[in-house]
C-alpha cells in the first residue's frame, strides 16, 4: 500500500486525458502535496517521502509549464520526463546513500534493524532496481514520444510495465531476503 500512496501523484497524473494535461499537471501537485501532508501528520520523517517531495517538485514545474505554454513540444514528452524525474530522484537518493525505500521500509520494520547491513543493502538492491526501470521507461517513452506515439496505447503500457515490474521485484526480493534470514 505504502508504493500505491507514494507513486499516487504519477498514477493520477497518468490516468487524466493527456489533452487534458494543464490539469493533469495540477491534479499530480495537489496529489502530492496531500500526500506529503498525509504522512507528515502520520509521523513520516522526510526520509520516507524522498518521491513525494521530488513529486511535487516536478508537479509544480509541469504546472507552470503547461499554463505558461500549453502547446509547449514537451507536452509529447511529458510521460518519459516524469519516469526521467523519478529516476533522477531515486537515484540521487542512492547517489547520497539514502536510498529512497528506506524510509518507507523503516515504517513496517523495527528499529533495531534499521542499522543492520543486510536490511540497508536490500534497499540499495531495491531502490536500484526502482532507478533502472525508471531509467528504462523514460528512454522508451522517450523514443515513443519521439515516433509520435508519445500519448498511445504501447506508451501507456509501458508506464504501467515502469512501475509493475519493479514493485513485482521488490515483493519478491523482500519475501527471499526474510526468507534467508528466517532460514538462518
Amino acid at each position: 500500500m505504502s508504493y500505491a500512496r507514494t507513486f499516487l501523484p504519477w498514477i493520477v497524473f497518468a490516468v487524466l486525458p493527456s489533452a487534458q494535461w494543464q490539469w493533469a499537471a495540477p491534479a499530480g501537485l495537489v496529489a502530492a502535496i496531500a500526500v506529503i501532508v498525509q504522512q507528515r501528520r502520520a509521523g513520516a520523517g522526510f526520509d520516507a517521502l524522498i518521491i513525494e517531495t521530488g513529486s511535487a517538485v516536478f508537479f509544480a514545474a509541469l504546472t507552470a509549464l503547461a499554463f505558461a505554454d500549453p502547446d509547449t513540444p514537451l507536452h509529447d514528452y511529458s510521460a518519459a520526463l516524469s519516469s526521467a524525474t523519478l529516476a533522477l530522484v531515486a537515484g540521487v537518493s542512492l547517489f547520497i546513500g539514502k536510498p529512497f525505500t528506506l524510509g518507507i521500509a523503516k515504517r513496517t520494520t523495527p528499529r533495531e534493524v534499521w542499522g543492520l547491513k543486510p536490511f540497508v543493502r536490500t534497499n540499495v538492491v531495491i531502490t536500484a532496481v526502482w532507478t533502472a526501470a525508471f531509467a528504462v521507461t523514460a528512454g522508451v517513452l522517450a523514443l515513443l514520444a519521439h515516433a509520435g506515439n508519445g500519448h498511445s496505447t504501447p506508451a501507456t503500457l509501458v508506464q504501467l510495465a515502469g512501475f509493475a515490474l519493479p514493485m513485482v521485484f521488490t515483493v519478491r526480493y523482500v519475501a527471499s531476503v526474510q526468507a534467508r534470514v528466517a532460514a538462518r
